[in-house]
């Protein structure tokens, strides 16, 4: 049974700072201030630059809140000096995360295609298991994010939601679960029932929205606006719900189209979509 909470106001709605790519951090936080978006999920490009404690303090004077650090991951390389270096930059991730203020961080696995993707996904397990320990220490949440099977030669060894939850449960951390994005999820037969598995684990720890549009101009900057496409959002999100996940509602859109345009606008069209198709 699904039961959809009506989306009448922000106070649930999230926005990737990667989505208002032209914006700096003060620009988001200030235009997501004014326009009552009260969650931000910031991508560490963002922070090059910034004292990192101060600009947490500065998004929560906004009343912003920080939903999550995007992104660690990267584990697998058939190169082992690559591999110890994408752990590297894991606990940097965990450091900048636990200065920011951020409780997650979204894990874009990685891939290499110079070797198998079982390969591929044996390390990034390795890679978990080397920093799970210290996200611990730290009180951070990792949240494994399925890509879309387009993005296994280099970005994700991990494809489906059921590979997300059989790695989840193998390591069994209560630090580690879930990200759902309907973009790279949504054409999965196994979807339903993979996330009925996830909420028997309360592993949902991120929900990621934005459309597949077709035809699709560009493998990874064509996203499109909720109900600009075809992906059924609002039925994932009954989805999600019903699994227990009662957290952000998260805009993510790489878009050159949008990025192109003036961002308030933008804004204000996410805005609008968001309480109508989402």
């Amino acid at each position: 049974m699904i039961h959809m909470k009506a989306l009448t106001d922000f106070s649930k709605i999230c926005i990737h700072t990667i989505t208002n790519k032209p914006w700096n951090i003060e620009e988001c936080a200030a235009h997501y201030a004014s326009e009552g978006i009260k969650g931000m999920t910031i991508w560490r490009n963002v922070l090059e630059n910034h004292n990192i404690y101060k600009t947490g303090e500065m998004l929560r004077n906004n009343n912003i809140e920080i939903v999550s650090l995007c992104r660690g991951g990267f584990f697998p390389s058939a190169d082992k000096n690559k591999r110890l270096k994408a752990i590297n930059d894991n606990i940097k991730a965990i450091d900048e995360a636990s200065e920011l203020g951020a409780p997650l961080i979204i894990l874009v696995c990685g891939a290499d295609p110079a070797q198998s993707l079982d390969e591929s996904r044996h390390q990034i397990k390795d890679g978990i298991l080397a920093v799970i320990g210290y996200a611990e220490k730290n009180k951070i949440k990792l949240a494994i994010e399925p890509l879309h099977p387009m993005y296994a030669d280099t970005r994700s060894a991990i494809n489906t939601i059921a590979q997300a939850n059989d790695l989840a449960e193998e390591i069994d951390s209560p630090w580690l679960g879930v990200a759902v994005d309907v973009y790279h999820v949504w054409w999965d037969p196994s979807l339903e029932k993979e996330i009925h598995r996830c909420g028997k684990h309360r592993s949902i720890f991120a929900f990621h929205m934005s459309d597949w549009k077709s035809p699709s101009a560009d493998m990874l900057n064509d996203r499109g606006i909720m109900g600009e496409g075809c992906i059924p959002v609002r039925k994932i999100r009954g989805w999600v719900e019903d699994a227990g996940f009662d957290g952000f509602n998260e805009v993510e859109i790489f878009s050159d189209k949008y990025w192109a345009e003036d961002q308030l606008e933008f804004l204000h069209k996410i805005k609008k979509a968001y309480l109508e198709h989402s």
